[in-house]
Parts: C-alpha cells; structure tokens; sequence
C-alpha cells in the first residue's frame, strides 16, 4: 500500500508538463537538477539554526539589549491561591463576571482582589520585553542576511530583468549552486520557525502565523520539485525584502526609540505594499499564472503552485490590512504599535491598595473622605 501511494505521489502528471518524465531531470551532460532527496539536509538543518538561534540571543541579542537600555516592567506577581489557579488553569484566564461572584465566595476574596489576581496572573504569562527583543533581533539577522544573500543570487541573472526568462527552457533548466544553498538555508530557517512557534511570542495573528509558515514551507518545498526554482528564488527575495524593516522597527520600538521606530516603521509600511500587494500579484504572479501557458498546458502542478501563491497573497491582504492602520495611527499622532500584540494589561494595585486602606489619593498623599469603604 505504501509502495502505490508512493507510486501516486510521484506520477509525473502531478508534478511535469505532458510528455515530460523524471528522467529528463536526471544529471547528465554537465547539467544538475533538483531533487527531492536534497530536501532531507533541511530538517537538520532547523535544528541547527535552533542551536544557532539560542547562541546567538544568549551572546548577542542580550548584550545589544542592554547597550539599548532595554528596560522590563516591574510586574506585581500574583499571590498564589489554589482556588484561582486552578480556575486559571482549567476554564478561563477572562473569568466573566458571575465566575468572578463565585470565586470570590469560593476564595475567600473579595470581587476586586479576584480581578486584580487574574490580571497579574496573566501578565505573568506574558512574554517580557527582553524575550521579544531577543526574538525581533534574530529574525531582523536573518532576514537582512538573507536578503543581501537572495539578491546577489538573482541580481546578475537575465530572469531578475525579464520575467519570461523564468521559463525559458523550463523544465529542463540546471541548478546553481548558489540557487541550492539559497533554497537550503531559507526553507531550513521556516522550518525552525514552525518547530518554535509554540515557544515563541505568541501574537494575535498566530493561526495565520501557522498558514503562512506550513504554506511558505510547501510552497518552496514545490517549487523545488517541479524545478521552479527561477521563480522561487524571485519569490523568497521578494518577501525577504521588508522583513528585516519590520523586524527593526519592534528592536527599536522595545528600546524606546519611538521616533527611529516610526520612521522605519513607515519605510516598512511602504516596501511591504508596493512588494507584496503590486509586485507579487502583479509582476510575479502574472510570471507564474500566464507565461507557463505559452509553453505547455496547465497541469495540476501548475494550478497547485499557484493556489499556494494566492493562499499568501491573502494573508498578504490581511496583513497589509493591520499595517495601514497602524499607519493611520502614527499619522494622527498616535503611538505607533504592533496590532498584533497581546498588549499588557495596567495594574495600579499599589495605588488601589493605598486607596482602600487610607482614601484616595492627591499628589501620594491620602484625602480624608470620611465615605471610603475598604474592599480589600
């Protein structure tokens, strides 16, 4: 049975024009194709940039945080209670109002005690700034170097300048060393995104964090089989290209550096637009969509590339959608913030404390209000 699904895996109609087998893409004459078997070295080497990642956010994110003054917030942990732990745990980390009522008589608490506890407690499940930091640092390393790297591996080919050079020839087009090692090294990085993303900060967008990263996975893992490897290399360029501008944009946002994070967040704002909502649809998917059709029949690898391709457009759309309002709030004079960010919750308990105990307070000093009931 494993042999015939195998068998149905590899018919050539789902991954090769009509009249073209595997043995046309077999090495010969001084020409090396891709295989699937090149794949393999990439699960290793995930978790390699695992290993690389640690080292490098231990030595050098940290250190780099500290020159930026990367400061945490003082968090008020909360005390433990075995009653509103396991309610935490078990049911809900909002607790609505009737399961506040009832923990309260539960706990022994008071309504507010039990509102202020379950805001610590999640503020403690929060990830501190020095983590995002960290997180921000590396992917901005790998991005600016993997962009640099990308362009000087498409920069001199005649496909980079005329995109009906992406088929020419196709599929009987050799590999570069150079596109290998491309190839290796960014699929390699997703995976090692995959495999950490339940550790990582966890955001608004995370499913569509998953989508992206298993699409983005399959996408390049594809283009590598049916040897679209001319148009994969365009592709990872393209989306490598705003990705270290938003990544600097949150190491400088975590330092305080509001001004240099909102001019660079703008800078971001406007390649990411014109990169993936015009170029993608417009140049590279116009490539991939209607040039192959001059050349061949479409074919199911045709229509499941490009499936693929429209999956990421959409996330595209959704994510352009939070950029430009975040751009909208940095031009009213708005703070300018990831919207995507579980943002942390205020705890004035020290004042609410000082309030119950002795009335409310003016300039830190109680005021005499002969009204005031302690709550707590």
């Amino acid at each position: 049975m494993f042999q015939t699904l195998y068998s149905y895996f590899w018919w050539e109609r789902l991954w090769l024009p009509a009249n073209l087998t595997w043995a046309d893409l077999e090495d010969r004459d001084g020409r090396v194709y891709a295989k699937a078997s090149d794949l393999y070295i990439t699960l290793p080497l995930a978790f390699l940039f695992l290993i690389v990642r640690h080292l490098f956010e231990t030595y050098v994110a940290t250190p780099l945080a500290g020159l930026l003054n990367v400061k945490e917030k003082v968090r008020l942990k909360a005390t433990p209670n075995a009653v509103l732990e396991k309610f935490y745990a078990a049911t809900s980390k909002h607790p609505k109002q009737a399961d506040v009522e009832m923990l309260s008589k539960k706990s022994g608490c008071t309504v507010r005690q039990v509102e202020r506890w379950f805001r610590r407690r999640r503020n403690q499940d929060r990830p501190s700034l020095l983590k995002k930091f960290r997180e921000a640092s590396w992917r901005f390393t790998f991005y600016l170097i993997a962009f640099i790297a990308g362009m000087a591996v498409i920069v001199d080919k005649p496909w980079f300048y005329d995109l009906r050079e992406v088929w020419k020839g196709y599929p009987i087009q050799s590999m570069l060393p150079s596109q290998y090692w491309y190839y290796m090294i960014e699929l390699s990085f997703y995976w090692s995104l995959l495999f950490s993303i339940a550790s990582d900060v966890k955001r608004k967008d995370f499913k569509e964090q998953i989508i992206h990263h298993v699409a983005t996975i399959i996408l390049i893992s594809f283009s590598w089989f049916a040897n679209y490897i001319r148009a994969g290399t365009l592709i990872m360029a393209l989306h490598d290209s705003s990705d270290y501008l938003l990544e600097s944009a949150k190491m400088f946002n975590y330092a305080g550096w509001r001004n240099t994070c909102n001019n660079i967040f703008i800078v971001f704002a406007a390649v990411f637009i014109i990169t993936r909502l015009v170029i993608l649809p417009f140049w590279i998917m116009h490539c991939t969509v209607v040039y192959p059709l001059d050349l061949y029949p479409a074919f199911f690898g045709y229509y499941f590339f490009n499936f693929m391709m429209v999956v990421l457009q959409s996330l595209h759309i959704f994510w352009a959608y939070l950029i430009i309002r975040m751009a909208q709030k940095f031009i009213t004079g708005k703070v300018v913030e990831d919207e995507r960010s579980d943002r942390e919750e205020t705890d004035n308990s020290e004042e609410e404390e000082e309030a119950a105990k002795n009335g409310p307070l003016s300039n830190g000093h109680p005021v005499l209000n002969n009204n005031h009931r302690k709550t707590d």
